[in-house]
């Protein structure tokens, strides 16, 4: 059964009523500091991973959803944990990013779940790092990564799944909703296309992670184009390629890692946005409401807000549940 909290909520002070709404101006990028690259291996290649060195023995492996690379997805999380004396093992999954795989840019589920086991094995042996004491951390797809990886590892020392992609049959609806009829059906078209091509063993057919309503891509939700400006608000992330095979849209619908919650043993920490259309937030909630030990966060704001007008509050709530379950 969950715990509720609320998010941590500043003092108020009197100020003067602003004139117009402001756009939420995203974190500050995270002070430089030491970490090294790592690789291990996951099935037939090897994922790429930064390890930032800690000082208390716990670590968090943490890792992005759908396209999105190591580097845009944990950076700003990343060093705030590393601040609080936690080791941390960013990756990226089989095909994205640094890490190895062929052909790019495919979501396999059953992959990216081998990896996150791969990345905990990788974790436990090292030097920094109590193997007892290790925690997951993901975000939209790879938040429900977290739900069953936890499920299926019971020493896990805990678990923060934030904004996660937990029932993918109660997301897809709302995403159709958010796409014209003719954006659909192209996007449907290029998704069987994309899977009869694959079986001939042709290159994967791309779309955009995201994308304007009426435009072919993967989600075009009324937050889904914050990803940029959340995630590298001053282009720094040359290398990041926001595309993902189109076979996808097939997949998630069919995608329930939040089924698995109730056998999640570790304390498990879900963090939702009341405003997010991508992954929806109830879905979410039920999820947390059926894992044994469970807290549950919910902050104003959209699917990004974690990384954008809700970061310090996201952060305070992160870094106290693994202060409590991890340090």
């Amino acid at each position: 059964m969950r715990t509720p909290q609320s998010a941590p909520v500043p003092v108020p002070v009197a100020t003067p009523a602003p004139t117009s709404v402001a756009t939420p101006t995203p974190a500050s990028p995270p002070v430089p500091r030491k970490r090294e690259k790592v690789r291990f291996t996951s099935g037939d290649t090897t994922c790429a991973a930064w390890h930032y060195p800690g000082t208390n023995g716990g670590c968090v492996i943490m890792a992005g959803g759908t396209s999105v690379t190591k580097e845009p997805a944990t950076d700003l999380f990343a060093a705030r944990f590393n601040d609080a004396g936690f080791a941390v093992l960013a990756f990226d999954h089989r095909r994205f990013g640094e890490s190895g795989g062929a052909p790019r840019q495919i979501v396999r589920i059953d992959e990216q779940i081998g990896d996150w086991q791969a990345a905990i094995a990788c974790a436990a042996g090292l030097p920094d790092v109590d193997p007892e004491r290790i925690a997951a951390w993901g975000f939209s797809l790879a938040g429900g990564h977290v739900l069953r990886v936890a499920a299926d590892h019971p020493r896990l020392a805990c678990a923060i799944a934030q904004t996660p992609l937990a029932d993918g049959r109660a997301a897809a609806p709302n995403a159709l909703r958010s796409m014209t009829p003719l954006a659909a059906l192209r996007l449907v078209g290029r998704a069987v296309a994309d899977v009869l091509g694959g079986l001939l063993g042709r290159p994967p057919l791309l779309v955009p992670t995201a994308g304007a309503r009426g435009e072919v891509a993967s989600l075009t939700t009324p937050d889904a184009m914050d990803g940029d400006r959340a995630l590298d608000p001053d282009g720094r992330h040359t290398d990041w390629e926001r595309t993902v095979a189109a076979r996808i849209a097939l997949q998630i619908g069919g995608y329930r890692p939040g089924l698995h919650a109730s056998r999640i043993g570790c304390p498990l920490l879900v963090v939702v946005c009341d405003e997010d259309r991508s992954v929806l937030a109830e879905p979410g909630v039920r999820a947390a409401d059926n894992a044994p030990r469970s807290e549950v966060v919910r902050l104003p704001g959209s699917h990004y807000a974690p990384f954008l007008e809700a970061h310090e509050q996201a952060v305070a709530a992160e870094v106290s549940f693994l202060e409590k379950h991890l340090a």
